[in-house]
């Protein structure tokens, strides 16, 4: 019979492995004791010795020595260090369970919203500010999912790439309200803006952006960064949003270090398409 101890701090433990036909048996415990026998059976011979295999590289990997007489007392090699578990990004919207009323409150806050766009500035951002609230009253529901808010929804993110004296939509307006649904809305938008490139190239580079760094919830969080102007009414102060990047900076960078890449190449692969705000703030992600 094959057996394997570890001792290490205060660890003193064997492992012995037995195949007996169709049956698995393995007996442990502390060195210097009779330990805990136990058996399984399996359908065939085929599987149970499969188990027996699978059990012992295990062990090995643990730092399990076979000190079974005839066999190499060579610790065997540690595993490669397994890769950090990815830290979750906390949730950009409460959570919340959409009523009847509470969703009919945001289809007339977006379309209050669109009925604005071509008003005066503080107007629009004022009307953008209420529909994010009530979008974000709802728990980060997809528009599309709801009748009531899809079309208006949808009208809203086109208005982003119409002519300015068309009434058109501010993109950091656009992605405030993106920001407070689901992340399938942004994505169905930056298509939407992939294909108006020359109407808005602003939100073209966003959607160029959110391509490149081929994660939506991150591209979302930080195209809205980036679309952030400090000392317009209704934005971030220069502060804020050194802060949000700072916390949001880490993650960006994990995601490109494990495809392989790094925060400088991608930003100088960002065209910024002539916007010098959105350049001054490309080359703040580097600062």
């Amino acid at each position: 019979m094959r057996r394997f101890e570890f001792v290490e701090g205060s660890s003193s433990k064997f492992w012995e492995p037995e195949l007996k036909g169709d049956t698995f048996i393995v007996t442990f415990g502390r060195i210097g004791t009779a330990g805990q026998r136990k058996e399984k059976a399996f359908p065939d011979e085929a599987s149970a010795r499969k188990e027996y295999e699978k059990k012992v590289a295990e062990k090995q990997r643990e730092g399990y020595v076979e000190v079974t007489a005839g066999a190499s007392t060579t610790a065997a090699e540690p595993p490669p260090p397994s890769k950090p578990e990815k830290v979750p990004l906390p949730r950009r919207v409460p959570r919340a369970s959409p009523t009847p009323e509470s969703v009919k409150a945001a289809a007339d806050a977006l379309a209050a919203l669109r009925a604005r766009l071509g008003w005066r500035s503080w107007e629009v951002t004022s009307r953008a500010r209420r529909a994010r609230r009530a979008l974000r009253a709802l728990g980060g529901v997809d528009p599309a999912a709801h009748p009531e808010l899809s079309g208006v929804f949808t009208a809203l993110m086109e208005r982003v790439v119409v002519p300015s004296k068309e009434g058109r939509l501010p993109l950091r307006h656009a992605l405030s309200l993106l920001g407070a649904v689901d992340v399938s809305a942004f994505v169905r938008a930056t298509e939407v803006w992939r294909r108006a490139a020359q109407a808005a190239p602003s939100a073209n580079v966003l959607s160029q952006q959110a391509a490149s760094l081929g994660e939506p919830e991150l591209a979302l969080r930080l195209g809205m960064l980036l679309a952030e102007r400090p000392g317009l009414g209704g934005s971030l102060s220069e502060e804020a949003w050194t802060k949000r990047w700072a916390e949001l900076r880490p993650h960006v960078e994990s995601h490109l270090t494990s495809a392989g890449g790094s925060l400088a190449a991608w930003v100088k692969g960002v065209d910024a398409g002539g916007d010098a705000h959105l350049a001054k703030r490309l080359a703040r992600l580097e600062a």
